[in-house]
């Protein structure tokens, strides 16, 4: 099934070559790195008015395969960043007002994403990289089966008739680990659990297998459970796929769970990066030691006599250590 999927998409490649812009033809990237975003500055605002600064100065590369955590509080420029990369923050009245977003294209040339036209965006986004949206109920259209909403990303992309695209939509879907896929195919979003919705959001963003997913908090609105099986499932295509993976969160046990390099974000700008051990058993940086601290630790309430509040974890950039309070 991978192997037929794999031809599928190869037969694509070539086409991204008149995607590279002429102008980043100088840019180079280490051969074993995808993406690598440097001193990106982004500012919401129309000109004329008041520049509101959203990411200031960050900079980070994902290797082949490798899977980056950005981690930081609501607001702190981890999703303004991720979506800049697709470009699509400019949707939203911001600018990218300074860096580069380098991407390796499949055909192995490289282009700057922040000098593409939108036009060009649009045959890069589901074929060379992708996201996956916190909320699969209000991603994916109602009023279209899943297998429609599947295949319209391998007809755009691929050039296969609605029959080639249904069954490779079909082998996508198996690939996510869908039961009764055959049946997924016909039915509407509604008629499928939380879980299962992301799954097919995640079919989606691999339809045409692309270099990059962005995961943008993909398992905030499940439970508990399907939030482990959607992390090993994204595991398991790493694997199985070989992609690279920008996963954002403000979940410190999910990083633990998912990330080998971690990037914390702080109004705006990274204040450490490391990898995911290093950040977890030596964090540096006073707010990744308030973010790590606000995760709750089995049995530790063991020697209480009943259940008690959480602490709340302050982080405050005057002191020398986060404040905590009861």
């Amino acid at each position: 099934m991978l192997a037929a999927f794999d031809t599928e998409c190869r037969d694509h490649c070539a086409w991204s070559a008149f995607l590279t812009v002429k102008s980043a033809a100088t840019a180079s990237l280490p051969d074993d790195v995808i993406l690598s975003v440097e001193d990106l500055e982004v500012c919401f605002g129309a000109r004329g008015t008041k520049v509101v600064p959203a990411v200031q100065g960050v900079s980070f590369q994902i290797k082949r395969g490798e899977t980056v955590a950005l981690v930081g509080e609501s607001g702190s420029g981890k999703s303004v960043t991720a979506m800049t990369v697709m470009r699509l923050t400019e949707y939203d009245g911001a600018r990218i007002t300074g860096g580069r977003i380098l991407m390796r294209l499949k055909d192995g040339g490289v282009a700057d994403l922040t000098r593409l036209s939108e036009k060009r965006m649009e045959g890069l986004r589901g074929f060379e990289f992708s996201i996956v949206f916190q909320d699969p109920m209000s991603s994916l259209n109602p009023v279209f089966t899943v297998g429609d909403q599947i295949a319209e990303v391998i007809t755009r992309h691929q050039g296969k008739s609605p029959r080639e695209a249904r069954d490779i939509a079909l082998n996508v879907l198996k690939l996510v680990r869908v039961p009764d896929a055959a049946l997924r195919l016909d039915q509407y979003p509604h008629q499928l659990s939380g879980g299962m919705r992301q799954r097919v959001m995640i079919a989606i963003a691999l339809a045409c297998r692309p270099s990059l997913m962005i995961l943008d908090e993909p398992t905030t609105a499940l439970d508990v459970t399907i939030q482990a099986q959607i992390l090993d499932l994204v595991r398991a295509l790493q694997r199985e796929i070989g992609m690279s993976v920008l996963f954002i969160t403000h979940d410190m046990g999910v990083v633990a769970e998912i990330a080998d390099r971690v990037c914390v974000m702080l109004k705006g700008e990274i204040v450490e990066s490391g990898s995911v051990n290093q950040i977890l058993v030596d964090p540096r940086h006073r707010y990744t030691r308030a973010l790590i601290s606000a995760v709750p630790r089995l049995g530790s309430m063991a020697d209480k006599d009943g259940p008690e509040k959480f602490p709340l974890v302050i982080y405050n950039a005057e002191v020398s250590q986060p404040e905590v309070s009861a």
